[in-house]
């Protein structure tokens, strides 16, 4: 394996590179890596397929595969073992290189007789890697410079270790399925085989991943629970004072002050507002896109209305914050209507803009997907088409309209830029559109990303976000019972 390194990247270049901090550039290495088993791979499916047709002496009707299936099978094992190796190996390589930088960091420490807390280490750590891969560092002293040297150096040894191994095993891995194509073999069924594998192996990722975060979710609520609120989580759920930052440099988190009911009444006021706004906008947009546009309509008219989707939130947050905001204001001033700088109504309004494009293309979707024949039928009895949408399209299509309105209330419930520059970030406990208030989510990003601790954060962070899974949760489950009885009607 070590050959290979050599040959592929210079072997003097690579033991003068690792020597040398100053020209770390271990990285480099990985895309040529890369690139090397890509195409060791395509010539494996080019050879497997040539090997096959060789075996069978030209009468392709004497193989057990045909020969694409060969090539297939090659290719795939030598991806495999080269990019599952890579993988496998950059991963345990950089957990070890880190353990290894924790440990000299720690008897650099001994040996000043100084300490230092952990989140200093973790720095100080980031700053020596910053400063070997030749980037901007926080700081620079003569501890970090030698903690780079010293992460230079190893790190470019494993570097060099995890591309070795990787073309080797894809090598391996090249010259054992070449072994094994002939006419007799069975190349569709392992192909097939090892897809099949790989499928369900995505699948079980999405699964994993989904478990993974919502056991880390509710790992840190019962810690915030157990911790601060010492079980009296009705504290949390029914308590109008959020302020749980306020005495933590003091002391302890307040209970008392955690009470997350002006954030969650915050965030359904905006999405009511939001879907108030994109529900019948999106609909009637969909209904005459698909009922009554004509071609060249809805031909420039749908293209023009998804291209609303694809507007960055923060645009839109800027829209809301120097265009509409002062316009609500403007027009309660008017009226005589105190109107707040950051509203409510200003963040869901522009909230609802942003959401029409999902609501009206998968409505458009939904409506056009209902069958001819219902349509048919209801003109045949003498209904107009209005008739026939309100009375035949709508209900058929009524599960996929459900589908398209959970999905604009799921963008709304998770959106936080809009939120942050049109309606504020002040926890108000309060009914007023025209006032300040804030959202979950905001409320999130600032308890992270502020200035205390983000251990000490995580505890409301977290509890906040388990707690909006779980009311997001229940309203898919009613939204799903409702889809169902209508589905059994129209069946």
């Amino acid at each position: 394996m070590a050959i290979i390194a050599t040959a592929v990247f210079g072997g003097s270049d690579i033991v003068a590179l690792i020597r040398n901090p100053d020209g770390y550039d271990g990285p480099a290495m990985v895309p040529a890596t890369l690139l090397l088993i890509f195409l060791l791979a395509l010539a494996a499916f080019t050879v497997g397929r040539a090997k096959s047709v060789s075996a069978a002496g030209g009468h392709l009707e004497n193989l057990h595969s045909r020969p694409a299936y060969h090539g297939l099978y090659a290719m795939l094992w030598v991806a495999i073992a080269g990019f599952g190796t890579f993988v496998v190996m950059d991963a345990l390589g950089l957990s070890y290189v880190t353990s290894l930088m924790g440990e000299e960091l720690a008897a650099q420490l001994k040996a000043g007789g100084r300490e230092m807390l952990q989140i200093e280490q973790n720095l100080v750590l980031q700053d020596a890697r910053r400063i070997a891969e030749g980037r901007v560092a926080s700081a620079v002293d003569p501890l970090r410079e030698y903690l780079a040297a010293t992460f230079a150096e190893i790190d470019g040894t494993r570097v060099v270790a995890v591309c070795a191994a990787s073309l080797g095993m894809a090598v391996l891995a090249f010259f054992m399925t070449f072994a094994k194509i002939g006419v007799a073999f069975r190349a569709r069924n392992s192909s097939e085989r090892i897809l099949r594998t790989i499928l369900l192996m995505a699948a079980g990722i999405a699964i994993l991943t989904t478990v993974g975060i919502l056991l880390s979710l509710i790992g840190e609520t019962l810690n915030f629970t157990i911790g601060v609120l010492d079980w009296r989580i009705d504290k949390f759920l029914f308590g109008t004072t959020w302020s749980p930052l306020s005495g933590v440099h003091s002391g302890d988190m307040d209970p008392d002050k955690v009470g997350a009911v002006p954030l969650f009444v915050g965030t359904f006021m905006i999405t009511i507002i939001a879907m108030l706004v994109a529900v019948p906008v999106g609909l009637f947009a969909a209904i005459y896109l698909s009922d009554f546009a004509s071609k060249s309509v809805r031909a420039w008219a749908k293209p023009m209305l998804e291209i609303l989707a694809g507007i960055p939130t923060v645009v839109y947050g800027f829209f809301a914050a120097i265009t509409v905001a002062p316009a609500i204001r403007d027009a309660g001033a008017w009226m005589g209507v105190d109107v707040a700088a950051q509203s409510a109504l200003a963040a869901g309004v522009v909230m609802g803009v942003m959401i029409i494009p999902f609501i009206s293309s998968l409505s458009d979707d939904v409506i056009n997907a209902v069958p001819q024949s219902l349509r048919d039928g209801s003109y045949g009895l003498g209904a107009t088409k209005a008739e026939t949408i309100r009375q035949v399209v709508l209900p058929a299509a009524l599960p996929g309209i459900v589908s398209a309105v959970l999905l604009g209330i799921s963008r709304a419930v998770g959106e936080t830029m809009i939120v942050v520059m049109a309606a504020g970030q002040g926890a108000n406990l309060t009914i007023n559109p025209l006032e300040e208030v804030t959202t979950v989510t905001v409320q999130i990003v600032m308890l992270i990303l502020g200035d205390t601790d983000a251990a000490t954060a995580a505890g409301p962070a977290y509890t906040l976000g388990f707690t909006l899974f779980v009311i997001t949760l229940a309203l898919n489950l009613v939204a799903l019972r409702i889809v169902r009885k209508y589905r059994e009607a129209y069946d």
